[in-house]
């Protein structure tokens, strides 16, 4: 794949028309896009779909783009703009509060660089949790599941589900850092958003 150094290098290729440009643009951005999307309405289909239409749109409007304006940024907030088009449309879409939708593309933004490399720590964190922890864990965030029907599922007290999310929120911000609470909402979704006000 060919490399583009810089930001103006980047867009002056794709205000070309380089396909090479373009390529680089997906293949950079796409897995980033589409969690940041995912995040916002927590439906992986329709994530896909907006991350492809802002593509799309950049691709068949790639003269307009302005060489001083960040490429990240600009596909991120194409990405807010076009998740908010998409909920006008379907209701069913999943509403988040705008000052949360903020609060992660703000993160993204800042960290665009180490972004990859910290979805990995905190997946191979889950995965490193204690067993115990770790189902309870995913239970909670993957499936959805309140700490009530973990119990009644698990068979076992409620105090014990909330010692083994305890632990494992514990643990795992010992190992992330200050920044887990974000990740975990970005690749969990909407079930999440009470995590951003802790």
């Amino acid at each position: 794949m060919h490399v583009y150094t810089t930001n103006n290098i980047l867009i002056e290729a794709l205000k070309k028309g380089s396909p090479r440009a373009y390529t680089f643009l997906v293949e950079t951005y796409h897995q980033k896009l589409c969690i940041y999307a995912y995040g916002l309405i927590h439906d992986h289909d329709t994530a896909e779909d907006i991350v492809q239409n802002v593509f799309l749109k950049t691709w068949t409007n790639r003269e307009k783009l302005k060489t001083d304006l960040p490429i990240n940024s600009y596909l991120y907030k194409s990405v807010y703009n076009e998740f908010i088009d998409q909920y006008r449309k379907q209701k069913k879409i999943f509403p988040l509060d705008k000052k949360y939708i903020d609060t992660i593309l703000t993160f993204i933004e800042d960290d665009d660089t180490s972004f990859d490399n910290l979805i990995d720590d905190v997946k191979q964190e889950i995965q490193n949790l204690p067993k115990k922890c770790k189902e309870t864990f995913l239970l909670s965030k993957e499936e959805g599941l309140t700490n009530i029907e973990i119990a009644e599922y698990k068979n076992v007290s409620l105090k014990t589900v909330e010692a083994h999310m305890t632990k494992a929120f514990s643990i795992l911000r010992l190992k992330v850092g200050l920044k887990m609470n974000s990740i975990l909402f970005l690749l969990y979704g909407g079930n999440n958003r009470a995590l951003l006000t802790s």
